[in-house]
């Protein structure tokens, strides 16, 4: 008796993965889901980079934190995506007046993904914090229009030892709400990115809140220990809290 035959041979493949692989063929075209799916997630990302960050409610979302709302030199969206360099200068006058210097100073940014804001940023400020006790942290900055440089300027603005970039990614077109997080010690107007820390993909299906915290914890004591962040401050946190953390890839619903 002859084996049966398997007509989805990618099926098991995808159940770990969110890549879209084996995606079959009507003809000498993809399929029609596949086009719909692909079609569906390309608006995702879409609207993720052209949408707004609701900061009137992650104010709230934060509260009693003290939270300053600063624009950078792009007066709208269209001008930020297509000026990168304005986005990573501050309307200096939106700058709080109280620059008593601060261990650390957290600016959460639009950077290109609103969703991954208003659904992530609250939760891992909040875990980060919990965190970092015996340090003094200054004032929440919102930023709008923000590239992750725009950090540096605060910084250095606040006398902050250390500034934390809580900012969307670039979505892609299997998540559109990825949050990432850059550290950067010693900050001022100039800093290349070889000299920042970088922990990315905090999503629903990538790192949770508390493995993101754990981690921007850990590197934010070693930075304020060492005086340096970058290439040469290896991220070396225990991945215990990683591996109970794991869960399987699950198909992407898009």
């Amino acid at each position: 008796m002859s084996e049966p035959v398997d007509l989805d041979p990618f099926a098991r493949f995808r159940t770990v993965t969110r890549a879209r692989i084996g995606l079959g063929r009507a003809g000498d075209a993809m399929p029609v889901k596949a086009v719909l799916d692909f079609q569906l997630a390309h608006a995702r990302a879409r609207d993720a980079v052209h949408g707004a960050v609701d900061f009137d409610r992650l104010r709230q979302e934060l509260a009693p934190q003290e939270c300053v709302v600063v624009r950078s030199l792009a007066a709208d969206r269209a001008t930020y995506l297509t000026r990168p360099d304005l986005g990573r200068q501050v309307m200096v006058e939106d700058l709080p007046k109280d620059r008593g210097g601060y261990d650390i100073v957290f600016v959460i940014a639009d950077g290109l993904s609103a969703a991954a804001v208003e659904r992530h940023a609250s939760a891992v400020y909040k875990a980060a914090v919990k965190r970092l006790g015996g340090l003094t942290i200054g004032p929440v900055i919102l930023g709008q229009q923000a590239r992750v440089a725009f950090g540096d300027e605060i910084g250095a603005a606040l006398k902050a030892d250390l500034v934390i970039m809580l900012i969307g990614e670039r979505p892609g077109l299997s998540v559109p709400d990825s949050l990432g997080a850059y550290l950067t010690f010693a900050p001022k107007p100039g800093r290349m990115d070889s000299e920042r820390n970088c922990i990315s993909n905090i999503h629903d299906d990538g790192l949770s809140y508390e493995v993101a915290a754990d981690k921007i914890a850990w590197l934010a004591k070693e930075a304020l220990r060492l005086k340096l962040t970058g290439v040469d401050l290896k991220e070396n946190a225990s991945s215990e809290r990683l591996t109970q953390d794991a869960k399987p890839v699950l198909p992407s619903s898009s």
